[in-house]
């Protein structure tokens, strides 16, 4: 049996034209880049046309781009490096984004690295009160706002240019954590507003391990990892050259072709809403799930109360479908997602998130019914 892969939010599959660039690389090209030698220097020009060309497609400059190690070295440097280079006292975000946020803050505050974390106001499909975050921002000296373009568990897409204004007129630090929308839409970075934005280039049929952060020319931060020039002094350590290279062709690849899987993806993700909506009772869904409210890729649903719940992501495993998900945390627990949580989902209903990439069928999504179908009947109390 074929396994029917829907958790292209956590990663994709390597798209096979970026295999062969990689590996092109790796069998051609293994100088030092910080070498001063011919070896070197051709190592150092493929990851300087590797920049570039992402610079190009976010209508950057190759200066405001710096690679990393993947979205959560992008979002610790950028709020850590952020913050201190500011010198803030404040922070703004929700109670839904990303670990990689929402620890990195939490533990700035309590270290004494800033005085205060406020948390903007969210609706029960994970929308961002602006009315709030603006009251948050006159209320408080300059602050740093870290919001991303959209949940990673429910999709639900926060305009950010909306936010980025905010933060302009309140002269606020604006991060946006876009880890989940790069490559999938388009981000102009000079119409953003954005001092920081993300990526990790396994979220678009990109390798592993690899990522970029961009930094607004306007500002300044200092590293947070030293131990070398590389990176034009902002990132210590040897360079993923491999993965520098196979994060530029996934992203011209996604930007090249982004159009047409936008609209592939999406009818995916309705048709299998329409199905589940059709043929499982008491089926719902976490978060916006309308087109221009929602992530594209991303559709969270929400299970009838049953019996053993918590088995529901293994019954799809061992039928062949891999998937991912959860429940709200019960009271008193830490176990559960603090993304529901945070929207005040039932803590009885278990959620599972597809998530849909280029090479997905409508077949697929068939036989995932129908097997969801079954586990329903057979679990759901009379």
């Amino acid at each position: 049996m074929n396994r029917i892969y829907l958790d292209n939010a956590a990663t994709t599959p390597l798209d096979k034209e970026v295999l062969a660039e990689m590996v092109n690389v790796m069998d051609n090209y293994y100088g030092n880049p910080s070498s001063i030698h011919a070896q070197g220097r051709e190592v150092r020009t493929l990851i300087e046309k590797a920049r570039k060309t992402v610079a190009g497609l976010l209508n950057a400059v190759p200066a405001e781009i710096f690679f990393t190690s993947g979205g959560t070295e992008a979002d610790n440097t950028a709020i850590r490096c952020g913050i201190d280079a500011f010198g803030l006292k404040h922070a703004i975000t929700s109670k839904i984004e990303h670990h990689a946020v929402e620890h990195t803050l939490e533990m700035l505050l309590k270290n004494g690295v800033i005085d205060k974390l406020s948390y903007v106001n969210i609706d029960e499909k994970g929308n961002v009160d602006y009315a709030h975050l603006e009251q948050l921002l006159k209320e408080n000296e300059r602050s740093f706002v870290s919001l991303m373009h959209a949940n990673n568990e429910l999709g639900t897409l926060t305009d950010i240019v909306k936010v980025g204004d905010l933060c302009e007129t309140y002269n606020a630090i604006y991060h946006c954590d876009t880890v989940q929308t790069m490559g999938h839409y388009v981000h102009d970075v000079r119409k953003l507003k954005a001092h920081f934005i993300v990526c990790a280039a396994h979220k678009f049929h990109g390798p592993k391990g690899v990522g970029f952060l961009y930094v607004n020319h306007n500002i300044k931060i200092s590293p947070m990892i030293f131990g070398g020039a590389q990176e034009r002094n902002m990132r210590g350590g040897t360079e993923n050259v491999y993965g520098i290279v196979g994060l530029a062709k996934a992203m011209e690849i996604a930007y090249a072709e982004m159009e047409k899987h936008q609209s592939y993806i999406q009818e995916l993700k309705t048709y299998l809403k329409n199905k589940l909506l059709a043929e499982v009772p008491g089926v719902g869904f976490n978060g916006e799930t309308e087109p221009e409210k929602s992530l594209y890729t991303v559709l969270n649903v929400s299970f009838p109360e049953m019996e053993m719940s918590d088995m529901l992501l293994f019954n799809l495993d061992i039928n062949g479908i891999s998937a991912s998900g959860g429940s709200a945390c019960s009271s008193g627990s830490n176990i559960g997602s603090h993304v529901l949580t945070g929207i005040a989902a039932d803590p009885n209903k278990p959620s599972v998130r597809f998530s849909f990439s280029k090479y997905n069928t409508k077949e697929e999504l068939d036989f995932v019914v129908d097997k969801v179908k079954h586990i329903v009947q057979q679990n759901v109390s009379a």
